[in-house]
């Protein structure tokens, strides 16, 4: 069977997919969380895993507030970017793996999960940052993507004990699959921020630092708290950390902490960064 070898989460920020094209990963503001990721690209290099399922919230590019699934899988050869109104990214399609999307899909459908199953999908920064951090210099890299959007967008958004549940499903899904790939997963947004409103510029750090710890050693603490719990403590997008507690959900083994690394402030917004092996 296949297995997940661990779970990666990270912030997305767009400034980060700019700082990585123009190699201004040095830069002050940057440099602490880009070093920050050296231990993580040391690890995918020695465990070389095969797939990468990413857990993410599209921000309009597919989906709109007049047609917005709450879960939704990709099961595409391939998936391109678009323009998400600054300019088309000058980067060639991500590589898919349709048999084990439709595997997934019809697992998550036995497992009562309802899916948006999506034969085309288009991929903005939410999906296409940490593919880049993770994988530097490979333009795309090689390794094969099962997209999995979840809804943060418009309200109703599902409850953190939901995504983590649905974690837990991919998890069984990944097992079920009968070959001998190593699979990571990856939880991209977040952590505290708000873009607009009375609230703008929102960072909780200490709730940040709370939900990292949580993460690894009380996951079942974050399923707890309500969608107005993270609106309240995080900000307007910091519902993104059910993105994070769904990749937790996912490992099944024995859970210990490769890396984590914290920084504030990039672009209005805290900057975090999770890695955790499963044994």
């Amino acid at each position: 069977m296949a297995r997940i070898i661990g779970a990666l989460a990270s912030s997305h920020i767009p400034s980060l997919g700019t700082a990585l094209s123009a190699g201004r990963q040095q830069e002050p503001c940057c440099k602490p969380f880009f070093d920050g990721c050296l231990p993580v690209l040391r690890w995918l290099e020695e465990e070389q895993p095969d797939v990468a399922v990413v857990l993410y919230n599209d921000h309009g590019l597919n989906f709109f507030l007049d047609n917005l699934p709450t879960f939704a899988v990709g099961a595409a050869t391939e998936y391109g970017c678009l323009d998400e109104g600054w300019g088309k990214p000058a980067l060639p399609p991500f590589n898919g793996y349709p048999e084990l999307s439709w595997h997934l899909i019809d697992s998550l459908v036995e497992q009562e999960f309802d899916i948006a199953m999506c034969q085309q999908l288009a991929v903005d920064h939410a999906f296409i940052n940490p593919l880049r951090l993770f994988w530097p210099g490979e333009n795309p890299p090689a390794i094969r993507t099962v997209p999995v959007a979840i809804n943060t967008v418009q309200f109703p958004l599902p409850r953190p004990a939901r995504c983590y549940a649905l974690g837990k499903a991919i998890g069984k899904a990944v097992a079920d699959w009968p070959t001998d790939e190593k699979v990571v997963v990856i939880g991209s947004g977040g952590l505290s921020h708000q873009l607009d409103g009375e609230r703008a510029g929102l960072i909780n750090k200490a709730f940040d630092e709370m939900c990292m710890e949580a993460l690894l050693h009380d996951p079942a603490k974050l399923a707890r708290l309500s969608s107005r719990d993270l609106l309240r403590e995080a900000g307007a997008q910091g519902a993104e950390l059910i993105m994070w507690l769904a990749a937790r959900g996912a490992l099944h083994g024995t859970v210990s902490k490769i890396h984590s690394s914290y920084h504030i402030p990039i672009a209005n917004t805290s900057a975090g960064l999770l890695a955790l092996a499963n044994r």
